[in-house]
């Protein structure tokens, strides 16, 4: 289509689910509980490993620096789609819209850059366990966090350029938050380089860490069969299944949503598995994967154990000394 034959729009007005007054206020309700949720335990987490000496392992710096990760990733759209149930629909500007977009690509990527190091970070130590010390120390953990993000945030960056060359004649986008499907489809230029950019760069990253991630994965299941010691398989199994769960979920959602062609997309769709990668699954992410590790726990009955001391101390103080 020509722009020229439309109004180029400067913001678009996003539309959620329709429905009542009261529809929309009990998914406001829903999803801010969700959300709180997801912030505040991911946070204990990352209190939790800073706090806890003998969690100062390779492991659990990735868990933390995971926990970071998801706290900006749900941040980045659900406030936004906090607004629209609120006041029934919301309005973003056309800049604020890309930058929303390249916000939850850049994160979702270096999530995938992340999951795929803490794979390979329970290869090294279930596969090559002598070895480990000295491949997995604190300067090699740093140097991976930092790659993840470095790359995450290159990887959707020349689509992103494209679409913020494009012009739009919206003005009503229907989704929750701005994603590539339904920007692509309300602008007025022609968007087959960069809907084919998309669809190329998105299946490249999910589906490479993906196939890395299932063959350390892979690895790490035969190593484990073949440890002669039932309780030694089990311990080894309880580690790598909450993992395992993990990236089942994350890169399902990922693969159903985004390795396919863009004009595939329906709306219908679009918005289910927006709610659940966007709001469900940063919160199942630190349930799953950290809160179930029995190490954490026992951290966390310590962390609040030892605020328990501290606090009735400064009662003590207070009611003694005042």
């Amino acid at each position: 289509m020509e722009s020229t034959n439309h109004s180029i729009v400067k913001s678009f007005v996003i539309l959620g689910f329709p429905g009542t007054p009261q529809f929309q206020t009990l998914f406001f309700a829903l999803i801010l509980a969700t959300y709180l949720l997801t912030v505040v335990a991911n946070l204990v987490i990352i209190s939790v490993v800073k706090i806890s000496h003998h969690l100062h392992r390779p492991m659990y710096y990735f868990l933390g620096s995971f926990s970071f990760l998801e706290i900006w990733y749900t941040s980045s759209t659900v406030p936004k789609m906090l607004e629209n149930f609120l006041c029934g629909r919301s309005t973003i500007t056309v800049a604020g819209c890309v930058a929303q977009l390249y916000l939850f690509f850049a994160l979702g990527s270096t999530e995938c850059f992340l999951l795929t190091t803490m794979a390979y970070d329970r290869y090294l130590a279930i596969c090559h366990p002598l070895r480990y010390p000295a491949l997995m120390n604190v300067r090699v953990c740093t140097q991976l966090v930092g790659a993840a993000w470095v790359g995450g945030f290159l990887a959707p960056l020349l689509p992103i350029l494209l679409i913020a060359q494009l012009s739009f004649c919206g003005p009503k986008i229907h989704l929750f938050f701005c994603d590539a499907g339904p920007l692509l489809r309300v602008s007025c230029s022609d968007t087959s380089l960069s809907a084919t950019l998309i669809s190329v760069l998105a299946s490249f990253v999910i589906l490479s860490t993906c196939l890395l991630t299932m063959v350390s994965y892979t690895h790490i299941i035969t190593t484990i069969l073949s440890i002669p010691s039932v309780t030694g398989r089990r311990k080894a199994f309880s580690t790598c299944a909450s993992h395992l769960i993990v990236v089942v979920v994350y890169y399902g959602t990922g693969i159903i949503m985004y390795v396919r062609p863009m004009s595939s997309f329906t709306t219908k769709l679009e918005k289910v598995v927006s709610v659940f990668c966007a709001v469900v699954t940063p919160l199942l992410n630190p349930l799953i994967y950290s809160l179930r590790n029995k190490e954490v726990k026992e951290a966390l009955k310590q962390t609040v154990s030892n605020s328990k001391v501290f606090l009735k101390s400064i009662t003590t103080f207070v009611m003694v000394y005042w």
